[in-house]
């Protein structure tokens, strides 16, 4: 082995910090990020907040006129509302940069992972067994697809892979942020490895997968800064109605002008309506605080969505979370523990039981998943002894074939008498499959070892069948455990209206038992990577939006045709492509965390527009007597919060206007809080609280603004 002792290949990955949702160091960055956005390239792409932008000009303009003694009314009065104007685009400004401002850090985190690595790289890569074989130091950036490294104890992983031989403890806080270990391994379910992580304890031979700048921390940070700014469809709707609601009310508040000369003119009484009143009036009119607020809701809901673990390939993955009304759940992992064992074996009538455990054990030596290293444990437990098998050939699990086994070369023969202890074909699986597999050689499967099958699906177990050639042995019985507090969970979302669908490999009685202990609505048994993807088209063909979570190659399918689909951080390269979100954690049940951040993000931006559009209300209590009562006094009964002056009761306004911006900023980053009810429930809640609210808390902010604008001499 060939090693270089001045190079030093063990680099600690810094962990990823957590962020406050007021971060002090992210205020200051936004306080920049808030005035440099006053380009009038930037403010173009928000209609609403435009409009306030051109009025701020247009009252400064008319705040340095009135310097020159040519005013419409003082030069502070003038100046008092053209400040607080700019306010409003800077306090709007200000919660985007901060919403930003938390993707950029999360980008810049991600960015402080990817470090100069180097690697030890087999220049040749030989038959059989690699580890010990000679290696050279190489740098990370130097590495290419389908290079084999070794990674060791210390070690970073340079870039993504899968481990092809050894086992070892991987550190993967770096990407996921839990602290604690997880076992990578070649074979099975946990083989892949992940750029920038480290090995504490072992070894491992990893084949690297992707090329310099195409792993998971560089997608990762592309997908952030990617999605940041992207408009979903809904968003894109409520510009579109933020965007008609200022078209009206600025034709509305420009006629005023030429109505309120008539009408001064006609009653010789009053005065004509000044611009700067008019240009308060529209501004607070016009749906300033979702205008203001609704760019920071879609990045905020990105920035919890990673903060959940979980990279989110659009803002429109995110959204689409929130309108799902089908979840696909696999059952291992999600529903139950996961962590099946074998616990029984049932032998066929005239199979003795050390038989049936040597064949299982035989058929599943080369089994990596913890099903197979259960049986072969259980085997142990009752005397069979394990054996070498030379020139076997073992055959992996397959979702088609939904079984796995050996085909030994010749008979082993090991007993005194040279009888043979294993013949030809192992095999263990699914029994209708094994059924099909020992027909097809000729055999029958007794209707004993069916029934016992039957039995221990009822309970709920899995069964798997065990046969040698043409003959079935037995079944074994493995048990598993549903997830405590799951069927609660699933009565919450059928209050939402959201169907739940169990996916498994199980036979239907198996099936069927599990999904009534978990309360799922409904259940797929048998499952195929072609029967996943006809449930999910069958859904969307119904108008239905379909949520699923896979991590194998076999799921690509049904992940690239799912509306949302989370894949796991272990899960294979062809699943993270096909899919449109990666939980880091690789855990399944994230599924449901995600659907119900994506509804708090569409409650947040529903909740907020109902806000907006109720406050204007008080505004016109507010202005409309300021300006038209001298014309017309009967509008003086309007005044129902007796506001001091008709100055202070303009000014009063805007600078409600521009402060409810600030104090809904947390509201915007933070999320409306989910709750597990109906949509009319919902509907009736968020109209109480913030239709309701949005009504009354507008005509107490004003009428507190104008008592201190009195108390101070400024009205």
């Amino acid at each position: 082995m060939t090693r270089n002792p001045q190079l030093d290949l063990r680099i600690d990955p810094p962990a990823r910090p957590g962020l406050r949702l007021l971060d002090a160091s992210l205020l200051k960055p936004a306080l920049w990020g808030a005035f440099a956005k006053l380009d009038p390239r930037v403010q173009w792409h928000n209609p609403v907040m435009f409009v306030v932008y051109i009025g701020s000009i247009a009252t400064t303009l008319l705040w340095l006129q009135a310097l020159q003694g040519h005013g419409e009314a003082s030069a502070g009065f003038i100046f008092a509302v053209a400040l607080w104007l700019w306010f409003t685009v800077l306090f709007a400004n200000f919660a985007e940069a901060l919403a930003e401002g938390r993707s950029k850090a999360q980008v810049a985190s991600l960015r402080g992972m990817k470090k100069s690595v180097w690697a030890k790289k087999y220049e040749s890569v030989p038959q059989g067994r690699i580890h010990g074989a000679a290696w050279l130091p190489r740098e990370g950036e130097q590495l290419r697809k389908g290079d084999v490294v070794l990674v060791e104890a210390g070690d970073v992983v340079p870039l993504d892979g899968e481990v092809i031989e050894g086992v070892a403890s991987v550190d993967e806080s770096a990407i996921t942020g839990e602290s604690a270990p997880v076992v990578r391994e070649a074979g099975g379910d946990f083989s892949s490895v992940t750029g920038g992580t480290r090995v504490l304890s072992d070894w491992m031979v990893v084949r690297i997968t992707v090329n310099p700048g195409e792993s998971f921390l560089d997608r990762m940070i592309g997908m952030v800064e990617g999605a940041r700014r992207q408009k979903t469809p809904n968003e894109v709707a409520l510009h579109i109605l933020l965007i008609a609601l200022t078209i009206v009310f600025l034709v509305v508040t420009v006629t005023l002008l030429p109505y309120s000369m008539f009408s001064v003119e006609a009653s010789g009484a009053g005065k004509v309506v000044t611009l700067t009143a008019l240009v308060s009036l529209l501004v607070c009119l016009i749906p300033t605080t979702i205008g203001g607020l609704l760019s920071a809701v879609g990045v905020a809901g990105m920035s919890r969505m990673m903060q959940a673990n979980v990279i989110a390939t659009s803002g429109r993955a995110v959204e689409a979370a929130g309108d799902v009304d089908v979840l696909l759940l696999d059952k291992t992992g999600t529903i139950t523990h996961g962590n099946r064992q074998a616990s029984t074996f049932y032998p066929a009538p005239g199979v003795t039981l050390e038989h049936l455990g040597r064949i299982a054990l035989l058929a599943s030596l080369a089994d990596e998943t913890p099903e197979g290293r259960s049986i072969v444990e259980l085997a142990k437990r009752q005397g069979v002894l394990e054996q070498a098998v030379e020139g076997a050939r073992f055959i992996p699990f397959s979702a088609q074939d939904r079984m796995s086994g050996a085909d030994l070369p010749e008979a082993l023969a090991a007993s005194p008498s040279g009888a043979a202890l294993a013949r030809g074909q192992l095999r263990k699986g699914a029994a209708d499959a094994i059924r099909k597999h020992v027909q097809l050689r000729g055999g029958s499967v007794p209707a004993e070892v069916m029934r016992t099958a039957d039995d221990v699906a009822r309970r709920g177990s899995t069964p798997l069948v065990v046969s040698e050639d043409d003959m079935a042995l037995g079944v074994i019985e493995l048990k598993d455990i549903v997830k405590p507090g799951i069927r609660d969970r699933f009565a919450q979302l059928r209050r939402m209206g959201i169907k739940t669908m169990m996916i498994t490999g199980d036979n239907k009685l198996t099936a069927a038992a599990i999904a009534a202990e978990a309360g799922v609505d409904d259940f797929l048994a048998e499952a195929t990577p072609e029967a996943k993807l006809a449930i999910i088209r069958q859904y969307q063909a119904e108008g239905r939006l379909v949520a699923m979570t896979g991590d194998g190659t076999n799921d690509a399918p049904a992940l690239a045709q799912a509306d949302v689909a989370v894949v796991m951080n272990s899960g294979t390269q062809a699943a993270k492509e096909a899919g449109n979100m990666v939980d880091l954690d690789s855990d399944p049940t994230k599924l449901l965390e995600v659907v119900e951040t994506g509804k708090a993000l569409l409650m947040t931006r529903g909740s907020l527009t109902t806000f907006s559009i109720a406050n204007d209300v008080a505004k016109y209590f507010a202005i409309l007597p300021a300006i038209f009562a001298a014309t017309y006094p009967q509008l003086a009964a309007l005044n129902v919060m007796r506001l001091a002056s008709p100055q202070s009761a303009i000014l009063s306004a805007v600078i409600f206007n521009a402060l409810v911006i600030v104090f809904l900023i947390p509201l915007a980053l933070q999320g409306v809080r989910f709750r597990p009810v109906g949509a009319a429930a919902l509907l009736r809640r968020n109209l109480a609280i913030y239709g309701l609210g949005g009504l009354i808390v507008p005509f107490v902010g004003i009428k507190l603004i104008d008592l201190l604008l009195t108390a101070v001499g400024l009205a």
